[in-house]
């Protein structure tokens, strides 16, 4: 039997209002701007258990990079974005799965801090994270849950930990170095880090698979924006870390130690620069300070 006209048209009408149906919004959300971090020290939050958004002290570059589905340096706006922190915590609506998360951050942020942006391309100056001559020196990650976590020893001298497949990193060390320790990751969850801390896009072109602990001692010279943005803190956080950088060269063959790049080479990795393409989310306006909650 076929569809009659008015059939068609009922089905028409109906797909339309389907697809005219506001994304879904948060149940409850605060947004409030962090209290002040120990001097020396920083601490990023960015989790949150099934079904609410659980953020502390991150910075709206950090929040947005979540919202749109893109790396920290793929945004560009005003420069407080790096520096003002904020504690943002939210509930999805029952029944919301939180793939939804990302879209319903974008609105919320555009409505407490009264933003708009706009999405555009560039031809950049990027990195691929490649194989070196003698093969890779990586170490396997012990596997299973009683892995132990990596740690390290800040300045100060506290005993800090990584989370299973995130990084963590003491800035101030001697010599003007930074101590960096990725613990159970993956070369391109690595890439991805480096992208954070060169603030230029990093692509994974190993092709080696596994989890992998990682330790780099690295010049805090190839990181000024970072160190600029974290007013030399301790950070740590789970999965890809946060961070700015400066603009920086193609990468060299050879760099004195510690560069990032030479640190690189001792784990039988390169970085090769390369040109390509990069979408960018750039933030046309946005107040400093968020409405109330």
């Amino acid at each position: 039997m076929k569809p009659t006209l008015a059939g068609v048209s009922l089905f028409a009408l109906a797909s339309c209002a389907v697809f005219a149906q506001a994304p879904p919004t948060f149940e409850v959300a605060s947004i409030k701007q962090a209290a002040p971090q120990q001097a020396g020290r920083m601490m990023v939050r960015m989790g949150g258990d099934p079904g609410r958004v659980d953020y502390a002290n991150v910075s709206l570059k950090d929040v947005l990079a979540t919202a749109y589905g893109v790396k920290r340096y793929q945004i560009t706006g005003p420069d407080w974005m790096d520096s003002e922190r904020y504690d943002i915590t939210a509930k999805l609506p029952d029944g919301v799965p939180k793939d939804q998360a990302p879209v319903m951050l974008q609105g919320l942020l555009n409505e407490r801090f009264k933003m708009a942006v706009h999405k555009e391309s560039k031809e950049e100056q990027i990195y691929a994270l490649v194989v070196g001559k003698g093969g890779p020196k990586l170490t396997k990650s012990e596997d299973g849950p009683d892995a132990k976590p990596a740690t390290m020893t800040a300045p100060d001298g506290a005993r800090i930990s990584a989370p299973k497949g995130g990084m963590m990193m003491t800035m101030g060390g001697p010599n003007g170095t930074m101590q960096m320790k990725a613990n159970a990751t993956t070369l391109s969850r690595f890439a991805d880090m480096l992208g954070n801390m060169l603030n230029r896009p990093v692509l994974d072109q190993t092709e080696i698979q596994g989890n992998y602990d990682i330790a780099l001692e690295v010049s805090m010279d190839d990181m000024a924006g970072m160190r600029g943005a974290m007013g030399g803190a301790r950070v740590m956080m789970g999965g890809a870390g946060a961070g700015g950088g400066g603009d920086h060269g193609p990468a060299p063959d050879a760099a004195p130690a510690p560069s990032v790049f030479s640190s690189i080479q001792s784990l039988g990795l390169k970085l090769e620069s390369r040109k390509g393409p990069v979408d960018h989310i750039v933030v046309d306006k946005a107040d400093k300070v968020p409405s109330e909650n």
